[in-house]
C-alpha cells in the first residue's frame, strides 16, 4: 500500500498538461518526507490510484525524479525511491556544510530586521516541535528556516545547489532519531545562527551552520552505518 498523498487535482482531466507537474511535487514531497522510504518500490498504477490521475503522467513526474536523483529505475524491479550508504550521505554533508556556510555568509550581509524576525519565529515553532508527534513538521520547519537563509542570500545558482544536497540526506528523514537533547542541541545552534546573521557577523554565522550541519552528519551517518553493518552480518 502507498503512502497516502492529498490530491489536488480535480477529478477530471482538464488540467491534463499540469497533471505530471502536480503529481511531480506530491510524489516529491513524500519522497522527501519519509512517507516513501529509501528502497520503497514505486508502481505506477498504485500512485495514479492514490492520486487520482492516469498512469502517463505518473510515468513522466517519475522520470522527473530520476533526473533529480530520488528515484532510480533498475532492470526487472522498476523505478524505486533512492537509496545512499554512510559513504554518501557523509560526502553530501561535507558539499552541504561547505556551500551553505557560504550561503550563511552572504545572507549576514544581506538581511533585514523583518527576516531576523522571521527566524526567530521559526526557532520559536521548532521549540514546540518534536519528532515522535510531528515528524513532518519538524522536517518542514528545519526546511523553512534553512531555504530562508538562502533566499536572503540572493543566489540562484547556490540556491539550487544547496537544495540537491539538503533534500536528499532528508530522504532519510534524520529527526526520526533525534533524542530530546539532540533536539535541543539542533534548536540552540537556529537561535545561534540567528543572532550572528542578525550582528552581522558573517564568519560566526558560516562556522555556525556548518558545525550545526557536521553534527546532524555524525548523527545520520552514524545511523545508517549501524544499518548497513546490521544487514551485512
Amino acid at each position: 500500500m502507498v503512502a497516502r498523498v492529498t490530491r489536488v487535482l480535480p477529478p477530471n482531466d482538464v488540467l491534463v498538461r499540469n497533471a505530471s507537474v502536480a503529481a511531480t511535487k506530491l510524489i516529491r514531497e513524500a519522497i522527501i518526507e519519509g512517507r516513501l522510504a529509501p528502497g520503497r518500490r514505486l508502481k505506477e498504477e498504485e500512485l495514479a490510484r492514490e492520486l487520482g490521475i492516469s498512469r502517463t503522467p505518473v510515468r513522466e513526474a517519475l522520470l522527473m525524479l530520476q533526473a533529480e536523483e530520488l528515484v532510480v529505475a533498475t532492470p526487472n524491479r522498476g523505478a524505486t525511491v533512492r537509496v545512499h550508504d554512510a559513504k554518501d550521505l557523509h560526502d553530501l554533508y561535507e558539499l552541504r556544510a561547505l556551500l551553505e556556510g557560504y550561503a550563511t555568509r552572504r545572507a549576514a550581509e544581506r538581511i533585514s530586521k523583518r527576516e531576523c524576525n522571521m527566524l526567530r519565529l521559526s526557532c520559536d515553532r521548532f521549540d514546540k516541535l518534536s519528532p515522535g508527534n510531528d515528524l513532518r513538521g519538524v522536517v518542514r520547519e528545519n526546511l523553512f528556516f534553512h531555504n530562508t537563509i538562502l533566499e536572503v542570500a540572493a543566489s540562484e545558482r547556490l540556491t539550487a545547489l544547496v537544495r540537491k544536497v539538503i533534500e536528499l540526506p532528508l530522504v532519510y528523514n534524520s529527526y526520526r532519531w533525534y533524542s530530546g537533547d539532540q533536539m535541543r542541541i539542533s534548536a540552540h545552534y537556529h537561535r545561534q545562527i540567528v543572532k550572528a546573521l542578525a550582528d552581522g557577523d558573517a564568519d560566526r554565522a558560516e562556522l555556525i551552520m556548518k558545525e550545526h550541519l557536521f553534527e546532524a552528519r555524525d548523527l545520520l551517518v552514524a545511523h545508517v552505518q549501524s544499518i548497513q553493518e546490521a544487514s551485512e552480518t
